[in-house]
């Protein structure tokens, strides 16, 4: 589902609400979300999952290229961590696929 997707159907969930006005919400609350993980702080949705920021320590790497070995620096990167409740609905949303 992209961005433009969720906003097409929250408008038609919620009629009472411009396609403008819904577009205005999802990027309101996406910016929001953004800023805090930016600020540090961790974002826990009840029944969903939460979102919080892992650091990554610098470490040697290679240039694909060259082989020449490159320090890379160390890096803030966002994590989702999905709660239980989506979890178990996307687990049984999914049909069991036998072993082989």
């Amino acid at each position: 589902m992209t961005r433009s997707d969720l906003v097409t159907r929250l408008a038609e969930r919620f009629t009472q609400l411009t396609q403008r006005d819904t577009e205005f919400a999802v990027k309101t609350i996406l910016d929001a979300m953004s800023d805090a993980l930016a600020r540090g702080h961790r974002i826990e949705i009840r029944g969903f999952g939460s979102f919080s920021i892992n650091r990554r320590p610098p470490r040697l790497g290679r240039n694909p290229r060259s082989g020449e070995q490159v320090v890379i620096s160390e890096k803030l990167v966002p994590h989702f961590k999905p709660g239980k409740a989506l979890r178990e609905a996307v687990d049984a949303q999914v049909p069991a696929e036998p072993l082989s």
